[in-house]
């Protein structure tokens, strides 16, 4: 590494191939469709180039092949100034993402690791210097669960921050989900996570209570949000996300944040919990979003934000994004956010 960064990224990086279609093929279907672009992703990689647009120190410790897609990525990195030199090349291809687009924005995403499987613990190791000299490190699951576990712990014991994406979902262990700081799931993520860690104690008179008191308490920490922060929705979906976070909460981390899309953000910790509205914007493309509020919201926490600033500043950084077409080419840079 040249500097000391305040924010490394320990994650994937991939080329992603997309290929835009009328409509999804049901199971069985062959559909055309238009010309493939190939465009420089990963989640660690997105992250920390959305980090390094807005003018965050950022180091993206990974792997990627000895091929054209490696130095696509590569590339890509270097002109969002961000340090690639804990960025190894690996005996495997670069990792790949298939993405098929529809119109209205959305998208459905195949990854193959490639590289990206080749990151170890050992490779973590290696950097622990940079790692404990950081003030966020951040982390989503598209490189091997053992060096993510490992990653988590190397931060969190030398006191850096760890901000972690649960994508693609997956089970972690107590210990290491009481060491993030936050952890960040969109709803669906919210939904698997809370179904596989918390069904054996729905029945609890712990969990009766909680429940029977979110829809009153929801409605006194909404009454208290500036007019940022209070979401378009309705008092009923406004006290679920506010449910939703706090029962993420409760299974250890030491903050939450729920990502909604266009619907915003609801984030959780030890100051309260709060609901955030996102820009309204016309959506061309939703690729790489997710990775766009990551690595913004690293950076806020970076700059010693609260954790609901920081994750408001990430929702106008991902509205940005999704009025523009690929992942990495649609970050902006601070000048360039939506206000």
């Amino acid at each position: 590494m040249n500097r000391r960064a305040d924010v490394v990224v320990v994650g994937s990086a991939n080329a992603d191939l997309v290929v835009t279609v009328a409509r999804r093929p049901s199971a069985g279907e062959t559909v055309l469709g238009d010309d493939v672009t190939t465009i420089p992703g990963g989640k660690g990689a997105n992250q920390a180039v959305a980090a390094g647009r807005l003018g965050a120190s950022v180091a993206l410790l990974g792997a990627v092949g000895a091929d054209q897609y490696g130095e696509l990525l590569r590339e890509s990195l270097r002109s969002a100034n961000v340090d690639t030199g804990l960025l190894r090349t690996a005996d495997r291809p670069t990792g790949n993402a298939f993405i098929t687009l529809t119109p209205d924005g959305e998208n459905t995403i195949v990854v193959s690791p490639g590289a990206n499987a080749s990151v170890l613990p050992a490779d973590v190791a290696a950097a622990s210097s940079e790692v404990a000299a950081a003030k966020v490190v951040v982390l989503s699951l598209e490189i091997p669960l053992e060096t993510v576990r490992h990653a988590v712990e190397a931060a969190s014991s030398a006191g850096v921050r760890v901000l972690l994406n649960l994508s693609p979902v997956a089970s972690l262990d107590e210990e290491t989900l009481g060491r993030l700081d936050p952890l960040v799931v969109n709803e669906h993520e919210a939904a698997w996570l809370l179904t596989a860690r918390d069904s054996a104690q729905e029945d609890s008179a712990q969990d009766s209570a909680q429940e029977d008191s979110a829809q009153d308490s929801a409605q006194e920490d909404l009454a208290q949000d500036s007019a940022r922060e209070v979401s378009a929705q309705d008092s009923a979906d406004a006290a679920r996300y506010v449910e939703i976070a706090r029962r993420l909460r409760a299974l250890g981390p030491r903050s939450v944040v729920v990502t909604l899309g266009a619907k915003g953000a609801v984030t959780s910790d030890e100051n309260g919990t709060t609901v955030i509205a996102a820009p309204e914007v016309r959506a061309v493309d939703s690729t790489g979003a997710g990775d766009a509020f990551a690595g913004a919201l690293a950076v806020g926490l970076a700059a010693d934000r609260p954790l609901a600033d920081a994750a408001a500043f990430a929702a106008r950084v991902a509205a940005t994004a999704v009025t523009r077409v690929g992942a990495q080419p649609s970050y902006p840079t601070s000048n360039e956010v939506i206000s």
